[in-house]
């Protein structure tokens, strides 16, 4: 027994040996200075190494010798999730710091309204005491809230001490709108704040000229922040030109400057605007840097009435940055814009252009905040973009683009340009620059100097009811539908200064395909910046092996339905396809600005989700009336103001210049057509754009259609299921054939077409009534037709054979079969038109 126990003993021992030695095996290890120094290497250089690199490390490396590749292997797993867990742990830090600054802000925000609500109720208490107070005046002036601004004599600003009394006052009152009750605030319409959005953005009501507002945060610090708001050229795309004429210390660690500022007009059809300014930067006690600005007044103050001969003096009431230094680094910043536009001197139709916060907001308040962000995420290598070029670099060509398209609407007699032959009643203008040359940004060597100069064709016209981001997502993404290939390659062929100068010398066959290459956007996508590559071929038989293609630089801006008072923009200019930084530019496009007044603020509408063809239908819903709700949307206007610019020769002037005025009218009559395609005014209360001036609405044409097909045939063109109400447009639209209806007339064009459709033919429903049934066939195609078209008009119905049919973009299509067949009209006696069906095609 004592034996037993004693084998048990020792049994049980040598169990426990070797549980001992298999949990040594896998027990941490730890690790001397030199070993992890040496795993750390391995690590920057490959932070999940594969089994074979592991015992390749340990065999080079004699101070890992003592450790086991499993132990090695545990090792760069926990590395692994250290770095995981250290940038999780950074991330959650910085989103913390946001929350924290987005709350003081918010709280603040809350303080500012209770006390514009106490205010509100004093006032509310003061009237009614008033109002029961026979003997009491109407009004008490100290109500009342509206901002004015104190007019400063020319004594007072003529000597320094009169100036930085103008300054303190300045300073106050800007604080009283950034963050006191000074203006009557109210949120900027669809603009909410939150902690992944901009800022917090609001705009004046019941206030003298119009104001707007904006605060966030920027992960900048506030002297770079107050470097770069400063230039406002850089940013703001209205800028001229910022001129400081004199600059002397405050004797408060701050600074006085006089500021002369000139900025472009938004149409042809009103005169510029300038501003003379004092800017006042100092610090606070509390270490906020602030920097204010305000008009200085009085008659012929500023500079010589000649360098301000075609601007229109306008005001700056109290404004500026409020910029305050946050815990963890970065800023928030209050910024306020507070105008008066002498709205006076333009014309009644555009006024709202000049009294709209929500305008003033778009282009200046919530512009600068964005800038700022852009270049705080553009310094920390958030942003990436194309082509491997630097930030800074493609914001330089964003902003040439603009500057170049202002300069030609606007036209400054001091740059040069010139009226040709205008007597008033031309609806296209032609500006001559003869002095003008495509300079680049650092190398005059690249600079291009025509014998002639430049001739600019620009018009502006009003808009009805027609979205402008709709309308340039439109001109942007079919550009075949207004721009002729030609001109394009008249304008590129001259900035390369060669042989093919000029119209008509290089013909060349545009293929129709236009391919965006992206090259950067800002951070919300409120702009892009690409490259368009469009597609073309010499005629000419020595020049069939060189590429035809044309390179444009663009912007596109405003293209969000949901902004508020957001101006809408599409501006190129041809580039060399090798596309230097210091590339020279001579840009062209649209501008659309909305004209809102200030009482329409907040108003949604079904425009923001319309499109240019039947999907547009497909979106609204029941077939309700929504006459009611649509009527304010009925009245919305626009203004879009055209240019094009023309390099020529001396010789040629005129016949560019009367090629350039055509040009124009022709993109003018492109654009009318699809305005008015886009325009709700053309739509059904219910359904959706009529397809032609006198066809039926689109739902009640997708019944015609299914229930002839069925009459016709036996067959149901459409699931059973989808015939319910307006599925059936739906289903239609959708239909894997291409299915298309033209016009019984002698010559019969095409009315209707699902999505497969308008793909087969490569257009779009506005180009479709411009396109005849014979045209899409070949010979035999067209044989086939006529051959059955007996047969088609006596029983209703044909089987067409597989054949051939052409795109507009001339490419050759293949299909298994085609059916056709008429289109009663609701009597069942009338055809409405003719109906074909292409089953299984493709391009060849």
């Amino acid at each position: 027994m004592a034996m037993a126990v004693a084998h048990h003993m020792e049994s049980s021992s040598g169990s426990g040996s070797s549980i001992s030695k298999h949990l040594d095996a896998g027990k941490y290890v730890r690790y001397t200075a030199e070993q992890v120094e040496a795993l750390e290497r391995v690590y920057a250089e490959c932070p999940k190494p594969s089994s074979l690199r592991r015992q390749q490390l340990i065999r080079e490396c004699p101070i890992l010798s003592n450790i086991e590749p499993k132990q090695i292997k545990v090792w760069f797993q926990n590395r692994r999730c250290r770095e995981k867990q250290r940038k999780e742990a950074s991330r959650l830090q910085t989103v913390n710091r946001k929350l924290n600054a987005m709350n003081k802000l918010l709280m603040e925000e809350n303080d500012r309204l209770q006390k514009q609500v106490s205010q509100l109720v004093c006032e509310n208490g003061y009237m009614r005491q008033q109002l029961h107070t026979v003997n009491a005046s109407a009004t008490d002036a100290s109500c009342d809230s509206v901002v004015t601004t104190p007019q400063h004599s020319l004594r007072d600003a003529n000597n320094p001490a009169g100036l930085l009394s103008i300054a303190e006052e300045t300073l106050a009152e800007f604080l009283s709108k950034a963050t006191g009750t000074a203006v009557d605030w109210v949120q900027m319409p669809g603009m909410k704040p939150g902690p992944d959005s901009v800022g917090i953005f609001a705009i004046s009501q019941n206030c003298s000229g119009v104001a707007a507002r904006a605060c966030g945060l920027v992960s900048l610090e506030p002297t770079k922040i107050a470097e770069i708001l400063k230039d406002r050229p850089s940013w703001l795309r209205e800028c001229r030109n910022l001129e400081v004429f004199t600059m002397f210390p405050a004797g408060n660690g701050g600074t006085i400057e006089l500021v002369y500022t000139q900025t472009f007009a938004p149409t042809t059809l009103a005169p510029a605007r300038d501003f003379w300014t004092l800017r006042y930067t100092t610090t606070l006690e509390n270490g906020s840097l602030v920097v204010c600005e305000r008009s200085l007044s009085g008659s012929g103050a500023g500079p010589s009435a000649a360098a301000a001969a075609q601007f229109v003096r306008a005001e700056m009431l109290p404004s500026g940055y409020l910029i305050r230094p946050c815990d963890g680094g970065g800023s928030i910043i209050h910024i306020v814009d507070h105008l008066n536009l002498e709205a006076w001197s333009v014309p009644e139709v555009l006024r709202p252009l000049y009294e709209s916060s929500k305008i003033i907001a778009q282009k200046m308040t919530i512009a600068a905040l964005r800038f700022i962000r852009q270049v705080a995420q553009e310094t920390s290598g958030e942003v990436v973009y194309g082509l491997g070029r630097q930030p800074a670099v493609l914001r330089t060509f964003s902003q040439r683009l603009s500057r170049g398209f202002n300069d030609a609407i606007n036209g400054f007699n001091d740059d040069g340009w010139s009226i040709m032959n205008c007597d008033g009643t031309e609806d296209v203008i032609i500006a001559i620059n003869s002095s003008k040359s495509l300079s680049s940004t650092s190398n005059p060597a690249n600079a291009l100097s025509f014998l002639g100069g430049v001739l600019c064709a620009k018009a502006s016209m009003l808009l009805q009811n027609v979205p402008p981001a709709v309308l340039v997502r439109f001109l942007r993404e079919h550009r075949s539908e207004w721009a002729d290939f030609n001109v394009d390659a008249y304008c590129a062929a001259s900035l390369k200064a060669g042989t093919y100068a000029y119209p008509g010398m290089r013909p060349t066959r545009f293929t129709g395909s236009q391919i965006i290459m992206p090259l950067g956007h800002t951070i919300e996508n409120e702009e892009l910046l690409e490259v368009i590559r469009l597609e073309g071929h010499s005629s000419a038989l020595e020049d069939a092996f060189l590429s035809g293609d044309i390179h444009l630089l663009q912007i596109c801006s405003g293209i969000d339905e949901n902004a508020v008072g957001a101006c809408s923009e599409l501006v190129f200019a041809p580039i060399d396809e090798m596309f230097p930084d210091d590339a020279p530019l001579l840009p062209s496009g649209f501008h659309i600005i909305p004209l809102e007044s200030k009482s329409s603020d907040t108003q949604d509408s079904l425009t923001t989700n319309r499109t240019l063809d039947l999907t547009s239908s497909l979106e609204v819903g029941p077939a309700t009336n929504h006459a009611a709700g649509d009527a304010p949307c009925q009245n919305t206007r626009s203004v879009l103001t055209i240019a094009f610019q023309f390099p020529f020769d001396s010789n040629l002037q005129d016949n560019v210049a009367t090629m350039a005025r055509q040009y124009v009218r022709s993109v003018i009559s492109s654009v009318q057509r699809v305005a008015m395609a886009i325009s709700p005014s053309g739509l059904s209360p219910a359904v959706g754009p009529k397809l032609s001036p006198g066809s039926p609405e689109a739902l009640t044409l997708a019944h015609w259609i299914c229930q002839s097909y069925s009459f016709h045939l036996g067959a149901e063109l459409l699931k059973s299921e989808s015939l319910d109400g307006d599925s059936v447009l739906k289903n239609l639209w959708q239909h894997q054939d291409a299915i298309l209806c033209c016009s019984m007339k002698s010559l019969p064009v095409f009315i209707f077409a699902n999505q497969a459709g308008l793909d087969m033919l490569e257009t779009t429903l506005v180009a479709l009534q411009d396109i005849t049934l014979d045209k899409i066939f070949d010979e035999s195609g067209r044989k086939a037709l006529c051959s059955d078209f007996a047969n088609l008009m006596e029983q209703g119905f044909a089987y067409l054979p597989a054949g051939i049919c052409m795109s507009t973009m001339g490419r050759h299509v293949s299909y298994e079969q085609a059916v056709a067949w008429k289109v009663f009209a609701a009597d069942e006696s009338t055809v409405h038109c003719l109906a074909f069906s292409f089953v299984n095609w493709s391009f060849v």
